[in-house]
């Protein structure tokens, strides 16, 4: 939406806010903790002038309105509109083609992906670590191949643009078949960093891996398509974060991972390498 017609709408709500108050202008100033002046400024229509941010949540909170009414995206006051639209659940499907993941990435396709895993990434597994990694789950085994092969193919497309952060003691604790890879035998924990290393290398730049610090750093396994929504990964169903401001937050947090990355994107091969020779 143009600026200037945003402006316009916002103006016009605002002045209806401000007569549905039935308060003098300093007063209803006041309670968004701004002064008259800046106020009349809002009101006057110079310009394509909008509200710092600030300024904006005060309103809605004040008068109990949706933002996305205030700026002209929704004509619906309501504040559980935004609610609603913030938080779905999403459970898994029965194949490849059903699963809201193969839905959710067409949508973002050229857009980036932000991706935390909840183990090793499901684009760099090979098919032995993901049927260990399954074992006990609820999908049909054939399902999850499904899935885990539509996610391989994904990197390989060339509007693909992918983030992956994960702790690097996690593929340290991999390395050595310790918490969940207990049992997994040396052959196949070397085979799939070999794997991994081979994806890494052939996908970059269209995929990107960042290790950090997991003593230092925490996060739950989430994925973030494009600016469309996040998908915080539990279990067998997605909690999905719809609202642009939650969006930007888990944004804000994905590449605070990214920027205390100890492994950067163009030295995870070489480590990942470096890894596969300590496999015991």
């Amino acid at each position: 939406m143009d600026r200037r017609l945003t402006s316009d709408i916002f103006r016009e709500r605002l002045a209806q806010l401000h007569k549905r108050s039935g308060l003098r202008q300093s007063a209803f100033a006041a309670d968004l903790g701004i002064d008259r002046s800046a106020l009349s400024q809002l009101l006057s229509g110079a310009g394509a002038r909008l509200p710092r941010a600030d300024t904006l949540v005060a309103l809605a909170e004040t008068h109990q309105v949706s933002i996305d009414w205030l700026l002209g995206l929704s004509e619906d006051q309501s504040v559980m509109s935004e609610t609603r639209d913030m938080l779905e659940i999403a459970g898994d499907a029965d194949n490849a083609d059903q699963s809201p993941l193969a839905q959710w990435h067409a949508e973002a396709l050229g857009s980036k992906i932000r991706y935390v895993p909840a183990a090793l990434p499901d684009v760099l597994r090979d098919g032995p670590v993901a049927e260990f990694e399954s074992q006990g789950a609820t999908p049909l085994d054939a399902s999850r191949r499904h899935q885990d092969a539509f996610r391989r193919a994904y990197i390989r497309l060339p509007e693909t643009d992918m983030e992956v952060s994960m702790p690097l003691q996690r593929l340290e604790e991999f390395t050595k078949g310790e918490g969940v890879w207990a049992g997994l035998p040396a052959v196949v924990r070397a085979n799939q960093l070999d794997h991994m290393r081979q994806q890494l290398k052939e996908s970059y730049p269209r995929l990107r891996l960042y290790l950090y610090d997991g003593s230092t750093r925490f996060s739950m396994p989430y994925t973030i398509f494009g600016h469309q929504r996040v998908a915080i990964y539990a279990g067998e169903i997605y909690l999905l974060l719809n609202g642009r401001q939650t969006i930007q937050i888990m944004v804000a947090h994905f590449d605070n991972l990214v920027r205390a990355a100890t492994v950067q994107a163009h030295d995870a091969a070489n480590f990942v390498a470096d890894l596969a020779r300590d496999v015991r």
